[in-house]
């Protein structure tokens, strides 16, 4: 199963991936994974990488390509992969099209985790972390049984700087603006599957698991 995960932050793909990755015993692939990995390993691209996130740029397409390419080239990966955070807009979905097809490999499917807007702002305004064991919660969704504190180990719960409604509103206007356009791109394909992204994980994860082992 060679699939992509889509959704805009806060839908839940990263956790689904996990799940999912360890039903089908395929990896998860998050380019930003890739990206630390090849940075610590010193590897060639690894190297061009830390130049331009030294410098504060973005890492080019180009390298994110080339480590996605070793990566599904691995023995792990010989059954599909999850692609996790990629692509993010249509000419990295263009380049990535164009080396899978290259390597006889095409995307088999993509999974879109559709949840509403008011639903996201929730979920990533309302998430707290516990400052000792890292244990997540949502004032809104899933509270800690004491208001503040951590129901594990009773630690400090504090919200993340980056998790404040403006800056959410900013990410989920670039998702709006730069990969939302790749529904369309992979509904042309006849590739896109949409799945409500709401209610019990586990009801998501065997939706999700369903549309893997039709196609």
């Amino acid at each position: 199963m060679r699939t992509v995960l889509l959704g805009a932050p806060g839908s839940g793909k990263g956790t689904q991936g996990v799940v999912l990755a360890k039903k089908y015993d395929i990896p998860q692939i998050s380019t930003g994974d890739l990206l630390r990995a090849a940075v610590s390993a010193g590897s060639e691209l690894g190297k061009k990488a830390k130049t331009a996130m030294d410098a504060g740029a973005l890492v080019s397409d180009e390298i994110v390509i080339g480590l996605i390419r070793e990566r599904i080239a691995d023995d792990d990966a010989k059954n599909g992969y999850i692609l996790d955070g990629f692509p993010r807009n249509i000419a990295q979905a263009e380049a990535l099209d164009s080396m899978l097809k290259e390597m006889g490999q095409p995307l088999q499917g993509v999974v879109l985790l559709d949840v509403a807007f008011e639903e996201l702002m929730q979920r990533l305004t309302g998430r707290r972390t516990c400052k000792d064991c890292g244990a997540i919660y949502n004032v809104h969704l899933s509270p800690s049984k004491t208001a503040g504190q951590c129901d594990s180990c009773n630690g400090e719960l504090f919200q993340r700087a980056d998790d404040n409604e403006e800056t959410i509103g900013n990410r989920l206007k670039v998702y709006q603006e730069q990969t939302a356009p790749l529904i369309g791109y992979y509904q042309a394909q006849s590739k896109l599957h949409s799945i409500a992204g709401t209610g019990d994980i586990d009801s998501i994860t065997t939706a999700v698991g369903a549309i893997f082992d039709s196609i």
